[in-house]
């Protein structure tokens, strides 16, 4: 009960930051038009909910999430979110382009650049096989990277600077690992491999991993947010100093922030393959080499074509 009066505490003063953010132009369109209907929807059967819910803790809704109106009905990350997979799908058919393996053009080079590196971390770490998991591992990559640098252009905000955001993409990786280990294992093997190989210290090891596997998505989520997050701040508290500073060091701290998206999205997806690792594995008799070299060679048709 004293965690859920102090995230209350912290909501609230959250609450009267808000007051002074002004939510991009894309954001303020979307609930002009869709906030009434969202709001009215939500008043009518969830906010009841979280009514009955809060009330056993001894404060409300508005407390914990802030005061709702309809002009804030659809909140800013879930819009740049929606419009970060938009997005995405655009990049990747602009890089496409028009394929062509005698002259490919420079977007197409640096999709495939792309597509080999991720294919080349998957092989390595998980093993030829992990190639299956491919499409999911980069549209990790290329959503995070969009989202990421969103930030960078006007009328947008990173939507992985907000924990709403970023948790749902580490709960994403944890539910499709756990899913995968629970497909190719079986429930009862996916368990077992948290116990580890000796049995008699099983008792010890087990709640350790469990509990080490049950914060995987917060851990995911929080890395990403944090450095996303402080990256906003320092270009935020930059914009309020003196001239001529606030002219120049945006610009001079530009490069560090696009590096920040790229390592971030980097580390990632490559928890996630870890993560994958641990729980896949290759089928019985897979063990010819010159059969893992072709599963790598058949699966380059599909991607760029």
């Amino acid at each position: 009960m004293f965690w859920l009066q102090e995230a209350a505490h912290k909501a609230a003063e959250h609450a009267e930051e808000a007051e002074e953010f002004h939510a991009p132009i894309i954001v303020q369109w979307v609930n002009h038009y869709l906030g009434p209907a969202v709001y009215n929807f939500e008043m009518q059967y969830t906010y009841p909910k979280w009514k009955w819910f809060f009330a056993k803790f001894g404060t409300t809704p508005d407390a914990v999430f802030g005061e709702y109106t309809p002009e804030n009905a659809i909140p800013w990350y879930t819009v740049m979110f929606f419009v970060a997979c938009i997005l995405s799908v655009v990049v990747i058919w602009i890089l496409k382009g028009r394929l062509s393996e005698k002259e490919p053009g420079h977007g197409q080079q640096t999709l495939e650049l792309s597509v080999l590196a991720v294919r080349s971390m998957i092989e390595d770490i998980i093993g030829p096989h992990g190639l299956k998991y491919f499409p999911v591992v980069m549209t990790f990559g290329v959503l995070i990277l969009v989202s990421n640098l969103m930030g960078l252009f006007p009328l947008f905000m990173s939507p992985t600077s907000a924990t709403s955001v970023t948790f749902a993409l580490g709960l994403s990786s944890f539910l499709y690992y756990n899913y995968i280990g629970i497909s190719e294992n079986g429930l009862f093997g996916h368990l077992k491999h948290l116990a580890g190989p000796i049995w008699w210290i099983a008792p010890l090891i087990f709640p350790i991993e469990l509990i080490s596997n049950l914060i995987r998505p917060f851990s995911l989520g929080i890395r990403l947010f944090g450095n996303l997050f402080a990256d906003e701040k320092v270009l935020e508290t930059v914009a309020h100093l003196a001239p001529p500073v606030t002219w120049f060091a945006p610009i001079l701290l530009m490069p560090l922030s696009v590096f920040v998206a790229f390592v971030q999205t980097f580390v990632f997806i490559l928890l996630s393959q870890l993560y994958l690792s641990e729980v896949s594995h290759p089928p019985h008799g897979a063990h010819d080499e010159h059969d893992e070299d072709d599963v790598g060679e058949d699966f380059v048709v599909p991607v760029l074509t």
